[in-house]
């Protein structure tokens, strides 16, 4: 059905008891010549890493037993790391790359890469072997133990590659399922262990670097910015912003059953940059979950002192957060996100939330320009469900828009690519801004697309870690 908006009620700034957001520092705008550079250095790491390789080929190495499968080798190893590399950059949290490509993109990028990289690191360790042991004129078997028993650096990286393995094993999608958060978030820590690993094993041992400074030298300082990137923007960064911010819990408070609304007070919100739709990590200093980064989106602008996150307070996490307690400290990790009023192309705009999906867009909303053509679409299984039902109905009433909600269950209050067109007929010329779960966000996505809404004029943000 339509509602009709009406004004939610206002309380004095920095009153907790509706939060209805306020002032605060603009979010910085995406950069695609950033992207660009990114893919260009990229392509020319690559170019660099391979070619290393190749120009210390020579007819002889080429002839000799084994030769041919010791430099498919070589050649498989140096690729496959370096594209280990930018599978990490692509989730060091750079903030140009994050505001222009988004999370969903970069984690779609990263996914795609990770077949490749594991796929060269394991053809390394198939074609170098086979190299050996046709050089030395044993077995498969009896090479491996020789490689074991003899040669220290190569035992580490078989470590090395044992973890990458397990890493690409709690990835698919089955066990990944199975698996807590905490768990996956742990194995994956290790492959930076199995990165120094193999970055030890390539200097020491590398036909590519032995005896070629130059190259060594190359192959270096690209590990080491990889590394000095992911220490800046993953430690350094947020280790800094939440000594600054010193961010403290205030209140929890239930919006429905089941959803927590956390209240949190700090300093210099106002130079805090981030827009409406974007989220942080947060990870709450206590003993249980100080080691625990989870992804919540704001669910209204800051309003210095204050900002509000609103939660699902099921499962081990959420649970954990509904304990917390007045006081405790929070340290936190972004904005990260493009889920921003900045990322629109049309003048015309259509939010769709569902579950805790809604309160990004209920942010992303209070973000907008006061003269946008705005109409929000929330759909829920029961009245208790539409968050912030209120702040959503007064900020459409500051915009003159249109506010459905859709509640029920699915089978009886359907929404489909007929029932949007019903709804929402000029949907092809807005951008589109979803947010909620995975299969209801591939569902509308699915259904603005066969109404003719183009593929840059939809907007969403998959947490994926």
């Amino acid at each position: 059905m339509m509602r009709q908006p009406r004004p939610a009620t206002s309380q004095a700034p920095g009153q907790t008891g509706s939060l209805p957001g306020g002032p605060g520092r603009a979010g910085a705008a995406p950069r695609q010549w950033a992207v660009d550079v990114c893919g260009a250095l990229a392509g020319a790491g690559l170019g660099v890493s391979v070619g290393s390789g190749l120009i210390t080929l020579t007819r002889g190495s080429l002839s000799a037993p084994g030769g041919l499968a010791t430099t498919a080798g070589e050649l498989a190893g140096l690729a496959g790391a370096y594209l280990l590399l930018i599978m990490v950059l692509l989730i060091a949290r750079l903030p140009w790359l994050e505001l222009s490509v988004g999370q969903a993109r970069l984690l779609h990028w990263h996914r795609k890469l990770a077949p490749w990289a594991f796929g060269l690191i394991g053809g390394h360790v198939l074609f170098i072997t086979l190299g050996y042991a046709q050089a030395a004129r044993v077995n498969v078997a009896r090479q491996v133990w020789v490689f074991i028993r003899n040669y220290p650096d190569v035992l580490a990286a078989i470590v090395g590659f044992g973890l990458l393995a397990l890493a690409v094993i709690t990835s698919w999608r089955r066990a990944r399922a199975r698996l807590r958060y905490e768990t996956w978030w742990v194995v994956h820590l290790y492959t930076y262990v199995a990165l120094a690993l193999a970055f030890a094993h390539q200097i020491v041992t590398g036909a590519s670097f032995v005896g070629h400074p130059l190259a060594r030298a190359a192959w270096i300082v690209i590990w080491a910015l990889t590394a000095g990137v992911v220490l800046v923007f993953r430690v350094v960064q947020p280790v800094a912003r939440s000594i600054r911010h010193g961010l403290r819990v205030v209140e929890i408070r239930e919006e429905t059953p089941g959803v927590f609304s956390l209240i949190c007070r700090g300093r210099k919100l106002d130079r805090l940059a981030v827009s409406g739709g974007q989220f942080f990590l947060w990870r709450f200093l206590t003993r249980q979950l100080w080691w625990q980064a989870h992804p919540y989106s704001l669910s209204a602008l800051p309003q210095p002192p204050y900002l509000r996150v609103t939660i699902d307070g099921v499962g081990d996490q959420g649970k954990a957060v509904r304990a917390l307690r007045p006081g405790t400290r929070i340290a936190i990790e972004g904005p990260y996100g493009a889920l921003t009023p900045r990322a629109r192309v049309a003048e015309r705009v259509l939010l769709i939330g569902a579950g805790v999906g809604i309160t990004p867009l209920r942010a992303l909303l209070e973000d907008l320009p006061p003269s946008t053509d705005v109409t929000v679409l929330i759909r829920a299984s029961t009245a208790a469900g539409v968050l912030h039902r209120e702040e959503i109905a007064a900020l459409v009433d500051r915009c003159g828009g249109r506010l459905h909600e859709l509640v029920g269950p699915r089978d009886q209050v359907r929404l489909d690519a007929a029932a949007l067109r019903e709804l929402v007929p000029d949907v092809a010329r807005r951008d589109v801004y979803i947010c909620g779960p995975d299969a209801f966000m591939a569902a509308m996505a699915d259904a603005a697309l066969r109404l003719g809404t183009a593929e840059h004029q939809i907007h969403q943000e998959t947490f994926g870690f």
